[in-house]
């Protein structure tokens, strides 16, 4: 089918050839001028999503194969000291069910994920202020000594220097830390006057230079978003050149101020899945829940555009359905990591294999 879409689309109008040849410059050079990153982005149309997922999914495989790298994830804390306005568990919202997990819940997770398979754990909460660098290091320290051929992931926002050091020399291997928006007047509209797109883009910068494999990434169809920002978007994440980009459609929390504003759609973050995939050929592109959340078959398109991550949840399930970021949000059936094999179903009959491995990035 991706053959046939190939052949056709070069049939297309002078607009169309043009948006094809700028998908094939970017397959080619990996990199595309903000002009044209923008006449891109708003000629977006289902033949030239299809015709750059058909490429992204083709350099994913040249470079990964068909392995779904599996992750499992811990939601460790509900609380957040920030107000951003798009989040479920932001510090304003009276209506969250707040919890934190210690120690032994934290390690207990972990030891269910290694007897299931798993090879690296992701540890992701709101900026709570209980996790010091103390806590912290005492944690990812107590796993590093229990499970050395696995990866640990962090995903506990924006930090000092010193404290992302403590963390990668107890034993951290990865952060996650999701830029949200490359531009300031934008970030302004998502985020509380405290929190600025220069500090979070100077973090990132900060965990590259220690040695972190870094992983940023987006919100498609956030509030006020332009295709000029996506376009900003982009052009800094091919000056960053994370290890990993982890993107997925906006959807609204009913207790922030962005209740009614419409979610991003499936189509478009396929789209941006399949334009980093070829901008970024060795960088780790999850299929994210919220990607299974907005249409049951979310994934598996995810994997179509390109992707080759899932992070399963190892919470304890009594905390899953209050780590709210958003509405909705599944966290039954494969998205528990206690049902991996119905997870390896759903990933081998979409003609992928699960890999449990630590899966490091290609693109370091």
């Amino acid at each position: 089918m991706n053959t046939m879409c190939l052949v056709n689309l070069n049939k297309g109008d002078r607009k169309t050839r043009n948006l094809l040849e700028l998908i094939d410059k970017l397959e080619r050079d990996k990199a595309l001028s903000y002009k044209e990153w923008v006449k891109l982005i708003k000629g977006e149309s289902p033949e030239i999503r299809d015709y750059a997922c058909a490429k992204a999914s083709a350099v994913r495989d040249a470079v990964y194969g068909r392995d779904i790298y599996i992750r499992g994830l811990i939601e460790i804390s509900n609380y957040c000291k920030n107000d951003c306005l798009y989040c479920g568990i932001r510090c304003s919202n009276r209506n969250a069910d707040r919890y934190r997990l210690n120690k032994e819940e934290i390690l207990d997770c972990c030891a269910q994920g290694y007897e299931l398979g798993f090879r690296t754990f992701v540890l992701q909460g709101g900026e709570d202020p209980h996790y010091t660098d103390e806590v912290m290091v005492d944690i990812v320290s107590s796993i590093r000594a229990l499970y050395p051929d696995c990866a640990i992931t962090l995903s506990l926002g924006e930090r000092t220097m010193e404290s992302y050091r403590r963390l990668r020399e107890a034993g951290a291997d990865r952060y996650l830390l999701r830029h949200e928006t490359a531009n300031e007047e934008h970030y302004g509209k998502l985020h509380p006057a405290n929190l600025s797109c220069s500090n979070r883009k100077q973090c990132l910068y900060n965990l590259k230079e220690l040695g972190y494999q870094v992983g940023a990434g987006f919100m498609v169809g956030a509030p006020y978003q332009t295709a000029e920002n996506l376009a900003e978007y982009m052009l800094f994440l091919k000056e960053l050149n994370p290890a990993m980009v982890g993107i997925g459609p906006f959807i609204p929390h009913h207790d922030t101020p962005f209740a009614d504003f419409e979610a991003g759609t499936l189509e478009q973050t396929i789209f941006f899945l399949a334009l980093i995939r070829l901008m970024l050929p060795g960088t780790l592109l999850p299929a994210t829940t919220a990607l299974g959340t907005i249409d049951p078959k979310g994934r598996e398109k995810g994997f179509d555009a390109g992707a080759n991550v899932v992070m399963p949840n190892l919470s304890p399930k009594d905390y899953r359905k209050k780590y709210e970021l958003y509405d909705n949000k599944i966290h039954t059936d494969s998205e528990a990591a206690e049902n991996k094999r119905q997870l390896e179903k759903m990933v081998e009959a979409a003609s992928y294999r699960i890999a449990a491995v630590r899966g490091d990035s290609k693109n370091m």
